[in-house]
């Protein structure tokens, strides 16, 4: 609720109350949405490493807290923000006085809390619901999946709070109130978690995963003259750390199999002949296969999260040209990504309940069609989203032409739901895309790196806000400014639109290569596990944090 809504506003906070321009407007959102989703990274290194979930999910929240609360007060007095510029004609724009390095740093300190605080929550409570599924138990393990969709279904609806509740604050009561009531509900949020402490599976930390990652480039490095046996096996010993499963070997990447292989220079009845960094088991070693494998697909999904962005930046700012009244009431430009969770909040279920159970009769595969499939729709309906944002934008500029508003500010005789045809392909593509991702990476990591796989998901949506930034700034150079005149009525957003369709129809080409290279990995269950159940193990404790 609160950062969806802050996401998709700000753009208009910064144009019309810090004074940026549109390029600048759209760039300081998407490095700061970027920046929330990369921190999901570190969030998620400390998770594994250091803290529980549970404790991750406490922390960063506080720190969300902060920042908004922080956001709020620049918000609410004079002095700290410049004087606004909205509403002033487009031919006095560059009158308006810059905001100051002192108002500067008060708001990015106050944005960027708030992204170190999301990105640690969104790195932990994914896993932490997830952790709440025993994936040895049959029964548990199949709803899995489901759980994803039904956590895709809350954050949509808390997302359709936020562009409706929070946005309608902003515009009719102001900033200052929207970012305390942001501060408010996350506060509520770290309350709402802590009273359900007692009843959590909580994951007990097993070291750094990315440590673990390391130990096995550096052994394969310095094995990497000695030939490789031909039978390698689990180096048994090894695996009286708390791992639940053993991964079998897989023949991808063989040069990673060197770090199993014991070097005939050690002496094997040494406690250092079977240190970390000098040997590797073989469940380490396609870990670290299996991330290695997981980076193709992040990266083809990149783009997909690219043309997001600017169905949160220009759509946005699109919207604020048209005629968004509904008879007496005015919709709020930031409301209309609205119409996208409308459709999903609807499809969601019916995904669930109506399409899984019948693609599951002919697949045969518990989640209807695999995750990789799942994410290959969704980015075909990207490309078809950024076609239909190219079309509307054409008929939104024709319009502008025709009744002589090219250079006005008056909203265009031309309703703001025209660009939900574009919104609503898009949303029915993050169905798919994003919920698969997530599914994907945590089903396919191993039991010690969840919630640095559920980041990983989260990275390729900090990648694709960073990477709008460049595409804009390119473009802008190549073209010799197609949306640089700070008017989207002169701007050429049209064939900018058209270029993100073009080149997300090639990314879909490199996604069904990649798709087709993946190897799903495949498990050995511990024997001593078919006795002892998580708990039992250490791995989950019940009760405890």
């Amino acid at each position: 609720m609160a950062f969806f809504a802050t996401g998709v506003s700000l753009v208009t906070y910064f144009y019309g109350f810090m004074n940026f321009n549109i390029t600048k407007s759209a760039t300081a959102v998407t490095n700061f949405m970027g920046t929330a989703f990369l921190l999901a990274l570190f969030g998620a290194f400390l998770s594994d490493t250091y803290l529980s979930r549970f404790k991750t999910c406490v922390l960063f929240g506080c720190f969300e807290v902060v920042g908004y609360a922080l956001l709020a007060v620049q918000a609410h007095f004079r002095q700290l923000r410049p004087f606004p510029c909205k509403d002033v004609p487009l031919s006095q724009l560059n009158q308006c006085e810059s905001a100051n390095k002192g108002q500067l740093a008060i708001l990015y300190a106050g944005l960027y809390l708030v992204a170190i605080g999301t990105g640690g929550v969104k790195a932990a409570t994914p896993p932490l619901g997830a952790d709440q599924y025993d994936e040895k138990d049959p029964k548990e393990a199949a709803k899995l999946s489901s759980y994803f969709n039904w956590l895709m279904f809350f954050l949509t609806t808390g997302a359709l709070f936020g562009v409706t509740f929070v946005v309608w604050i902003s515009e009719n009561q102001g900033w200052d109130w929207s970012f305390a009531a942001c501060s408010i509900v996350v506060g509520l949020a770290i309350l709402f978690l802590t009273m359900g402490k007692s009843l959590y599976r909580n994951n007990v930390s097993n070291g750094s995963p990315i440590t673990r990652i390391m130990q096995v480039f550096v052994v394969a490095l310095r094995n990497r003259n000695l030939p490789l046996p031909e039978n390698e096996h689990e180096i048994h010993d090894k695996e009286s750390r708390n791992d639940t499963e053993i991964l079998r070997k897989t023949d991808q990447f063989r040069f990673l199999d060197r770090a199993t292989i014991m070097r005939t220079d050690q002496n094997p009845f040494t406690s250092s002949a079977h240190g970390p960094w000098k040997l590797c088991t073989v469940t380490q070693v396609e870990e670290t296969k299996i991330v290695v494998r997981m980076l193709p697909i992040i990266l083809s999904t990149v783009f997909m999260n690219t043309c997001l962005a600017q169905l949160q930046t220009f759509t946005i700012q699109q919207s604020t040209t048209m005629d968004r009244k509904i008879h007496k009431f005015e919709v709020p430009g930031a409301s209309i990504p609205a119409i996208p969770l409308l459709f999903m909040i609807i499809l969601i279920p019916i995904y669930e309940r109506v399409f899984i159970p019948i693609a599951r009769k002919f697949t045969g595969i518990p989640t209807g069609i695999r995750q990789l499939q799942r994410i290959g729709v969704g980015l075909v309906l990207s490309a078809m989203s950024m076609a239909v944002a190219a079309i509307v934008e054409k008929h939104r500029k024709t319009v502008a032409i025709k009744h002589n508003m090219v250079e006005s500010a008056t909203p265009l005789p031309m309703s703001v739901f025209w660009l939900g045809y574009q919104y609503a392909i898009f949303g029915l593509a993050d169905m798919f895309t994003f919920v698969g991702l997530m599914d994907f990476f945590y089903s396919e990591s191993s039991s010690s790196m969840k919630a640095l796989s559920t980041a990983i998901s989260w990275s390729s949506l900090a990648i694709g806000y960073y990477t709008s930034s460049v595409v804009v700034s390119i473009v802008n150079k190549v073209s010799g400014g197609w949306l640089d005149n700070n008017n989207l009525n002169k701007d050429k957003l049209d064939y900018f639109y058209w270029l993100l369709a073009g080149l997300s129809v090639l990314n879909f080409g490199f996604y069904l290569l990649c798709a087709s290279w993946y190897k799903y990995k495949k498990v050995d269950v511990n024997p001593e596990d078919v006795l002892l159940s998580k708990e039992a193990k250490g791995k989950i404790e019940t009760n405890i944090v």
